[in-house]
């Protein structure tokens, strides 16, 4: 069982919906080396939170009653520090420091297999989507490097209407540092023509420069 949950006087009144009273604790088991089991007091709830991610990922996170599915079909459990099933728990409880700082954001590959298979019908994937933004928001980056190339990625595509490989490259290794990164393919990759050195020729650069440009001023669907 991936989660551990400890109830004291159970009632609705505080968490309307949950079952839980604002003085309970809950356990989530806890993978990170030394440090089998960590303890979130539910006094600490923040149901603003809990609306916000609500009301952004147009999900009920009270859906969710815990059968781990998605944890089950996730393909990045093994490098997750919360499974998907106990970010859920985090999120329905308030814990907003823990679920905004967690490492699992980040790596989530957004492959929809939560979504899939949550017996519910929530879209666990777009409620991972949301939370992600909204540590990037408050300024969480648990995972540097993913943040890295998802601007640099972001950038080129703004830029060039699409991904230019080269240069996409080429800012992600020099904003991580990461230079000799998969260097060894260079050579295969340049004689198949994967990297050419100027960007593609695409028509619609504008319009897509423009999404952007809408989505900074906050405009619809942003």
């Amino acid at each position: 069982m991936s989660m551990v949950c400890q109830k004291s006087a159970v009632s609705t009144q505080d968490f309307p919906g949950m079952g839980f009273t604002s003085t309970g604790r809950f356990a989530v088991l806890y993978r990170k080396l030394g440090m089998s089991m960590q303890i979130f007091d539910l006094a600490t709830a923040d149901l603003e939170f809990v609306a916000e991610v609500e009301a952004r990922s147009h999900q009920n996170v009270k859906n969710c009653y815990q059968c781990g599915n998605c944890t089950a079909g996730c393909p990045y459990t093994f490098a997750y520090d919360y499974s998907v099933s106990q970010i859920m728990r985090l999120l329905q409880t308030g814990q907003k420091e823990a679920v905004l700082k967690s490492r699992s954001l980040w790596l989530c590959g957004s492959c929809q297999s939560c979504t899939t298979r949550c017996p519910n019908m929530i879209d666990v994937a777009q409620i991972m989507d949301v939370c992600r933004h909204m540590a990037r928001e408050a300024g969480y980056a648990t995972e540097r490097s993913v943040k890295i190339f998802a601007d640099s990625f972001l950038a080129s595509v703004e830029q060039h209407g699409r991904a230019y490989e080269l240069g996409l490259m080429a800012s992600y290794m020099t904003r991580s540092g990461r230079v000799f990164t998969d260097v060894d393919l260079a050579p295969q990759v340049l004689m198949r023509g994967k990297l050419p050195f100027k960007p593609h020729p695409i028509q619609g650069r504008e319009q897509v420069a423009r999404i952007f440009e809408r989505f900074r001023k906050g405009g619809k669907n942003a």
